[in-house]
Order: C-alpha cells, then structure tokens, then sequence
C-alpha cells in the first residue's frame, strides 16, 4: 500500500472522510485497468477500504461507526469513482444498504440498530440483489421448522465474492397471496454458491455474479421484511431516496475524471477547442446539479417518504444518467484517437458510463412512473 491507513484511522468524529478517499483512491485508479481487462474483482480496493474503516463510515458515532452524513457518504463515493468506476459502484451498493438502516434506526427501528452496530463491529461488507427483484421477486420459499427453505438464483449481485453479508428476497406463497420474504444471511451458509456469470462490456470490476441458493434454510430471525408480490410498497420510498443519489455520485465520479483527461488533453492543442469544452462542462454541470439535488432531497436520512419523492428522486436520476453519458462522449470526442485504446482510462469510462441506464428505473420506465404520479394515478399502473 502506498499509503499509511493508520493515518487515516484518527478521531471519526472530526474525520475528513472524503479528504481520506481522495488519498485513498489514488492507488484504485492504477489497478483500474487491470480489474477491467481481466475482469476480476477489485478485491484489493476493498481491502484497503475497509482496513481504513470506510465500511462503516456511514454510521452514527453512537453506533461504533465512523459517523460520516449522507452527503460526505455521496463525495466519498464520488471521488473513489475518480479512479475506479467498479470499486465506487460496489461501494455506493454496500453504503445504500447502511443508509437505509440509518434512516430507520433514527426512527426507533431496533432490528437496524443491532444491524449498524453488527456492522460497524465487524467491519461487515454487505451485497444486495440486483434492481431485478424490484416488485415481485425470483425464487421460492417454503415454510419449515423455525423458518423458511429458499431456493433461487440471484442476478446482478455487485460485490458478492466480497461480501460477508448476502441480502436478498425470495417469493412465498402465503395464506393471504403470494409474498416477497426479504432477509439477511452470511454468504458462507451452507447452500449459497457464487457462479462467477459477470463477464460484460463495462463495469467488469464489480464482481457482479449470480449467487444461487440450493435449500439454503433461513430462521425466522434472519426475516427483515414482508410485503405483497407484484405492489408498491412503502419500503422503496426509504430505499431509492437513499440509494439512487448515492449510485449516482460513482457514475458523477467516472464522468468527473472524463473531464479531467479531456481538459488536460485540449489544454495542449489550444484555443480551437474552446467550444467543445465549454459543452462538456454544460453536460457534467447539469450532471452535478441534479446530483446535488438529490442529495438535498435525502436531507441526511430525514425525508419525508412518498411516491412522489421517489418521482423526484428517478427524474433526477434520469437525467444525470443522460447527463454523464453526454458529458463523457464529448469528453472522448476531446481526448481523440488515444482514448480508443485498451488500456486507455478514457475507452474503459465510455463502456462504465453507460451502466446508469440499466439501475432503476431506465429512462421510459421512470418517465411513465413520474408521470403516473403527476397525473394522480396509481404509480405502478395499478389503477
């Protein structure tokens, strides 16, 4: 390591978090190229993240964490995306799971005390399902002595080979209807295997396989939550107001560092590319804006839920996504011929950028969503 973590373990409450992930990163960035050619996961990077307490930043000091606010989470995050798109995307997924047992802790939940302070404890890693099982949910469940039998495959699962801690949810066929069962367990439980699946055009770093459950028994502890197959439930207005800004600030990152290589490239051939820079730094500003607002929407865990925040909160995601994507492109465009290249950071960041589009909702998805809220209507199409 090329840095002395030590240093960086001083009083959490006076702790410039996001100074620290700046010098932190540095490192992530050099071996950013070789987690996207070979597509291995950044296991190095977490390693030093969480020797460095980041895991655990996000919790309250009262809790044993590091008792960093939302929005020193979101520029943590933002700037490990400065150099490495995979290690800022996992770690936004590991800090949105965190995020919302903060939100509910600070509302007298004592299931997402025990949880922080599990965490913060051991330094956990946790890894999440992917946006797949937005609704309904994969997989079965079947009721037996003390809890549940779950069989399923899990897709998208960023972080999984790094994790201590799986999350995820299965569908159970209840006396009152079909019900997604949401729970926690160590990835190590017997049944629960990875099959390494994630070999894509970007985002390669992120580890994110398939995890499968053969008979994998879960007690009826390790249940966190139970709602309705196929509804709205009021658990998302916690879940996106904490998550989207935070998986926004990687991708906000990525296209940050886009800006850089391009200014720094034009700056040598001068003056003639002064309009092309200045609609680059149009598109990441719009970028930034969005981003900033929906930071300020979250107000540090103390949000009002609603469908309709949820409706502010995707609209802004939709548009920095758009944003980013048209800020790196012409970020490319300045670079020119070198950025074509493998091995060239500016050629791994036009593949990264693009995986915004994918988290929910995508574009189409999220304007029929908003539009169903503005108009009154039910927000999933309901009614």
């Amino acid at each position: 390591m090329t840095h002395n973590v030590s240093q960086l373990l001083t009083d959490n409450v006076a702790r410039d978090w996001i100074a620290d992930a700046r010098q932190l990163a540095v490192p992530f960035g050099k071996r950013a190229s070789e987690h996207d050619r070979d597509g291995t996961f950044v296991s190095d990077n977490f390693a030093e993240l969480r020797e460095a307490g980041f895991f655990s930043a996000g919790i309250p000091a009262e809790l044993g964490g590091g008792g960093a606010g939302f929005q020193d989470v979101a520029g943590i995050i933002r700037e490990i995306g400065k150099q490495c798109g995979s290690t800022a995307l996992t770690f936004a997924m590991h800090s949105h799971t965190v995020g919302a047992n903060v939100y509910k802790h600070r509302r007298g939940d004592d299931s997402a005390t025990a949880t922080l302070q599990k965490i913060a404890a051991n330094e956990w890693i946790i890894s999440t399902t992917g946006a797949n099982d937005w609704l309904q949910s994969s997989g079965t469940a079947e009721r037996v002595d003390g809890g549940f039998r779950i069989n399923a495959r899990k897709r998208f699962v960023s972080g999984c080979v790094g994790a201590d801690v799986l999350a995820t949810s299965v569908t159970f066929d209840g006396e009152s209807g079909p019900e997604v069962l949401h729970f926690v367990i160590p990835r190590m439980t017997e049944g629960v295997e990875i099959n390494e699946t994630w070999d894509t055009l970007g985002m390669r770093g992120t580890g994110s396989h398939d995890v499968i459950y053969s008979d994998v028994f879960v007690a009826d502890a390790s249940i966190v939550a139970r709602r309705p197959a196929g509804k709205w439930h009021p658990m998302w207005e916690v879940i996106l107001p904490t998550a989207m800004p935070l998986i926004c600030s990687a991708y906000v990152g990525i296209a940050e560092s886009a800006t850089s290589l391009a200014l720094e490239s034009a700056k040598r051939r001068g003056a003639d590319l002064a309009g092309a820079a200045g609609e680059l730094t149009n598109a990441l500003t719009v970028a930034r804006l969005a981003l900033d607002h929906m930071i300020h929407l979250n107000g540090d865990h103390n949000f009002a839920p609603g469908v309709e925040l949820v409706s502010d909160i995707l609209a802004r995601k939709a548009i920095v996504a758009e944003s980013v994507k048209q800020a790196v492109e012409l970020a490319a465009e300045l670079v020119g011929g070198p950025g074509f290249y493998r091995g060239h950071a500016m050629e791994r960041i036009v593949r990264d950028i693009r995986a915004l589009h994918y988290h929910p909702l995508p574009l189409r998805r999220q304007q029929i969503f908003s539009g169903r809220v503005q108009l009154g209507l039910d927000a999933i199409g309901e009614s």
